[in-house]
């Protein structure tokens, strides 16, 4: 039976599980689910997922909606090994506290500093926004220092997966990742690890970024 990804391109979220997907080599049935048009609210979406939010996979019976949870499940469920998602628990809490890291720091520091703007609430980030949201990838940038990849390991893992489609989105809108010179690295070493990144990710990054500069006016 065929793996459904309910998804939208411009969604970091959504191309993260696209990247997991091509690492262990599965197809997916794509069906683009349009949040500005409210796709979303449709009832025979909401009958799938409640909380009407993408990306949504299902496989079989088994129906996940968070991105992160979709990855590990990915990476476990058909993964050929365990390098994506160790098996290992010292290596598996590593890569788990960075995916923790992204949807409990970095995105939601992201979402405050563009979710007003998104919402028509500002015409652009305020600073307490922005400076919080610098802190946190000053963090970042120091958990990557003196590693190959984002959890410490010689190869790509769903981390690696998670904070590029963010990381590379954000760069897209304007902020300078360049000042952070262990992110910069990093992300240009995934760009060319990372199997089908510009196909997956590159291009639809460029987009968000191009959505958040539309978004956002000096007033």
């Amino acid at each position: 039976m065929p793996i459904t990804l309910y998804y939208l391109p411009l969604s970091p979220y959504c191309r993260s599980v696209l990247l997991t997907a091509r690492a262990v080599g599965i197809d997916l049935t794509l069906k683009t689910v349009n949040l500005f048009d409210g796709e979303q609210l449709k009832p025979e979406f909401i009958q799938i997922n409640p909380q009407h939010t993408v990306p949504t996979m299902v496989d079989g019976d088994l129906t996940l909606w968070e991105s992160r949870a979709i990855c590990m499940y990915l990476s476990s469920q058909y993964g050929k090994d365990d390098s994506l998602y160790p098996k290992d628990p010292k290596a598996r809490a590593k890569v788990d506290a960075l995916l923790h890291f992204d949807l409990s720091t970095l995105a939601h520091r992201w979402g405050l500093v563009f979710g007003p703007v998104k919402l028509g609430k500002l015409s652009k980030p305020s600073q307490e926004s922005v400076d919080k949201f610098h802190e946190a990838l000053g963090w970042l940038d120091g958990f990557l220092s003196h590693k190959k990849f984002a959890a410490g390991t010689d190869h790509v893992t769903i981390a690696d997966h998670v904070l590029v489609a963010n990381i590379s989105s954000y760069q897209a809108a304007g902020f300078i990742i360049q000042d952070y010179s262990n992110i910069y690295t990093w992300l240009q070493r995934c760009k060319e690890a990372i199997d089908g990144y510009e196909e997956l990710n590159g291009n639809d990054a460029k987009k968000y970024g191009d959505f958040v500069k539309s978004k956002i006016t000096e007033k």
